[in-house]
């Protein structure tokens, strides 16, 4: 049976570090998954007054329903302040309101996070594991996936991962993730 895995970028910038990381991790699944990338940018500020009052945005209506056909989702994010950029958050924030209509609920969940300096984004995924906690969403445990000075092993003109030791490592957490969807 066929495994639909979400992809979320956490960054809206062309050519950003955080989508050639999620197009090298897209091309790493078994052959019996698709991954689609989901489009975070355009998506309003969540406000409840769209819930409880309307009209609800078609934005929202179309994320909601993409994120409830995904039998897994995989965040790459790069560190922005030393937390998840809000356009990240808000994706989340979206697809888990009004209260009690969360379609993350139960969804395997992998983290990715990347900068050029040298922490890897740790404080962007710490945050975002604590929301996927709330949203019931179990997560990737190992390996730990922070990718320092990455711009030392992409080729922006290319966009793509120019380190075969990278490409080895994205593989390895593509193929923990793909076993942790297996039990879901």
């Amino acid at each position: 049976m066929t495994k639909n895995v979400g992809i979320f970028v956490g960054s809206l910038r062309k050519g950003s570090y955080s989508r050639i990381i999620a197009q090298e991790l897209a091309k790493l699944f078994p052959a019996d998954y698709t991954t689609q990338f989901l489009e975070i940018g355009n998506l309003p500020l969540y406000n409840q007054d769209f819930d409880d009052l309307g009209p609800v945005p078609t934005e929202y209506v179309q994320f909601r329903t993409a994120v409830q056909k995904l039998d897994a989702a995989l965040f790459v994010t790069p560190e922005y302040n030393r937390s998840v950029p809000a356009v990240l958050k808000n994706a989340l924030d979206v697809a888990s309101r009004p209260y009690g209509a969360n379609v993350w609920d139960g969804k395997p969940a992998a983290i990715v996070s990347l900068s050029p300096g040298t922490m890897g984004g740790f404080g962007a995924n710490h945050h975002l594991r604590q929301a996927l906690v709330f949203l019931n969403m179990p997560t990737l445990q190992q390996p730990e996936a922070y990718l320092s000075h990455v711009d030392q092993f992409i080729d922006t003109a290319k966009g793509e991962v120019n380190n075969q030791g990278t490409k080895d490592f994205l593989q390895s957490i593509v193929n923990a993730f793909v076993q942790l969807i297996e039990r879901y």
